[in-house]
């Protein structure tokens, strides 16, 4: 940005501020997370219905998504049904 300069100046840094192409991509990086859930809610009427959606679709997910490098096949089968029942269980309770 050019207010760089500026605010560099008067914040009176001496370290040389290096500005460029993917220059600030750590920065960047670590708001990706943010990022997309800013995507996610864009077709959404309202922050409200996007927050309601969104934390129940984080539970849902949490339930079936599991790291399939870290279990051996049987065990991520023998998850994935306990993970059935227990939906099978909330949605009839509902």
């Amino acid at each position: 940005l050019r207010s760089y300069a500026a605010a560099h100046r008067q914040l009176g840094l001496s370290v040389r501020h290096e500005q460029g192409l993917r220059r600030n991509n750590r920065a960047e990086n670590s708001h990706q997370p943010v990022r997309r859930r800013e995507r996610k809610m864009q077709g959404f009427p309202s922050a409200g219905s996007a927050q309601r959606f969104l934390s129940m679709h984080a539970a849902v997910q949490n339930t079936f998504y599991l790291q399939r490098h870290l279990i051996t096949r049987p065990t991520l089968q023998l998850f994935r049904t306990e993970a059935a029942e227990a939906w099978q269980t909330a949605t009839a309770a509902a």
